[in-house]
């Protein structure tokens, strides 16, 4: 597992997310409160237009998300009309002696990132231990210019669900919200911060041809998203869970307490250069 790429991926996914800012706070194409939607459209009889359907109201920017993977639980928001993104991880792969835990913080054009490691990631990063416990608050000037931190300006799910969707073959409806099918994922493993891409590189051909399983609520949007990943190199079996709530219902990310917070040191931003 490569850990520098895969930590870089979930910050450039939710941190400094400038899509949220060049929509602005216009709230007039906010979508109705979960499950409360009664002029929904109908749901698409077409399995596969369903669901490609179901990933339209993410683009509105409002909603919460969960992850898990391999050695990963994660989760967070998205909230548009107050131009903000909140997102917790924790990561640890026991065989690598390696752990760490962020959460990242998006409100308008203030960012700030708190990271506790341990293990063998602590030792090889300066400074990893110095704030642990502590928002470390980021320049956004010492930041535009590193790649690893910037996001598709057209993009407001981290995950990337859109993309995972248009990736789906043999698509069955399995019951009253419930598809299954077969998934392509080497289409979406740079989009998608849900996938590892060594992983879906030593998959190799497999990967074209993963089972998933995905859930609609009534209105037709997508509430869970199951990718089931057989060994790969160095990685065992598991499942990819994705899962939705909060359309429309947001409150928006929070400010970390005053007393928690420092500026980012030099170090930090040395780590994703």
């Amino acid at each position: 597992m490569n850990i520098r790429r895969w930590s870089y991926g979930f910050l450039a996914a939710t941190l400094l997310v400038p899509a949220l800012a060049a929509c602005g706070s216009d709230t007039d194409d906010k979508p109705a409160a979960s499950g409360s939607s009664p002029s929904a459209p109908a749901v698409p009889a077409d399995p596969k237009e369903a669901l490609l359907a179901s990933t339209k109201e993410l683009g509105k920017g409002d909603f919460t998300f969960t992850l898990a993977g391999a050695d990963t639980t994660g989760g967070g928001l998205v909230h548009k009309p107050s131009n903000s993104a909140q997102f917790t991880v924790k990561f640890g792969d026991a065989s690598e002696d390696v752990s760490i835990e962020m959460d990242m913080i998006y409100i308008d054009s203030e960012s700030w990132v708190k990271m506790d490691m341990g293990g063998a990631m602590a030792a090889a990063i300066p400074g990893a231990t110095k704030n642990k416990g502590k928002y470390q608050h980021l320049d956004k000037t010492k930041i535009k210019d590193i790649k690893d931190l910037q996001l598709d300006p057209e993009t407001l799910d981290p995950l990337a669900s859109d993309a995972l969707v248009k990736g789906m073959t043999e698509v069955q409806k399995t019951g009253e919200g419930a598809y299954a099918g077969k998934i392509d994922i080497t289409t979406a493993a740079t989009d998608s911060a849900a996938l590892d891409e060594e992983v879906v590189t030593a998959l190799g051909a497999q990967a074209k041809a993963l089972p998933f399983t995905a859930k609609l609520d009534p209105q037709g949007r997508l509430t869970e998203l199951v990718i089931s990943v057989p060994a790969a190199g160095e990685t065992a079996a598991h499942e990819v869970k994705i899962g939705y709530t909060g359309y429309g219902a947001g409150t928006g990310a929070k400010k970390p307490p005053a007393d928690k917070v420092v500026e980012a040191p030099a170090e930090t931003y040395e780590m994703f250069k």
